[in-house]
């Protein structure tokens, strides 16, 4: 891979990761409501997701899933649904009131937080679509594969590690304007909202179509 194709990547994967769509989401809404502290925990989970599709892309298996009309289904149809319930939880999540003048989102467990980024990433077909149209053109067919996808999964997980940051950033900002249960419900619902349109809108995602994760 030439130092020419590697900026043109950066330049790629920058405006992907820029790009809104539910890890995005996800890591503004998390951002708002714990922090971006305890946001690393999902944008790791987003990341580990991020990777796996990037492989999958990578070794032909996105291909096969985009060739075949019921697998692409099938896992545009979980990613779709696992959105649409996340959107559902956080609409309905609890709110821990300390205080009269106080008011934050129930924290959920670390563990809870990285699985929640993962499968945000891992189901998203768009993401596998992405993939799967803009690897082929910065893999040289003349060099090992591997070593090409291991320095454009470390490129493409950098630059998103520092945009899902400064979403959350941005996002956790804003927190001493969410400081009583009323405003975090309305935040609860205003992210959740997002999330189920994400959801709803995957099922439109059509096999062929190219779209940004």
């Amino acid at each position: 891979m030439s130092f020419a194709t590697w900026i043109a990547f950066v330049l790629a994967a920058s405006i992907i990761a820029v790009s809104p769509g539910s890890g995005a989401v996800l890591s503004m809404s998390h951002g708002l409501s714990y922090g971006v502290k305890k946001t690393s925990a999902t944008i790791l989970g987003l990341q580990m997701g991020l990777l796996v599709v990037l492989f999958i892309a990578g070794a032909g298996v996105g291909s096969l899933l985009l060739a075949s009309e019921v697998a692409f289904n099938i896992v545009k149809t979980v990613g779709a649904l696992y959105l649409i319930y996340l959107g559902l939880s956080q609409w309905r999540a609890k709110i821990a009131v300390a205080g009269d003048l106080h008011a934050a989102a129930v924290l959920p467990s670390m563990g809870r937080r990285v699985l929640t980024g993962f499968l945000t990433n891992v189901t998203n077909p768009k993401g596998i679509i992405f993939m799967v149209a803009v690897l082929p053109q910065f893999i040289s067919p003349a060099a090992p594969v591997l070593p090409q996808l291991l320095i454009l999964a470390v490129t493409m997980c950098t630059i998103d590690l520092v945009v899902m940051h400064s979403y959350a950033y941005l996002a956790s900002s804003m927190q001493r304007f969410f400081r009583d249960a009323k405003a975090v419900r309305k935040q609860n619902r205003f992210f959740g909202g997002l999330l189920m349109a994400v959801g709803a809108a995957l099922f439109f995602v059509k096999r062929g179509a190219h779209a940004t994760s």
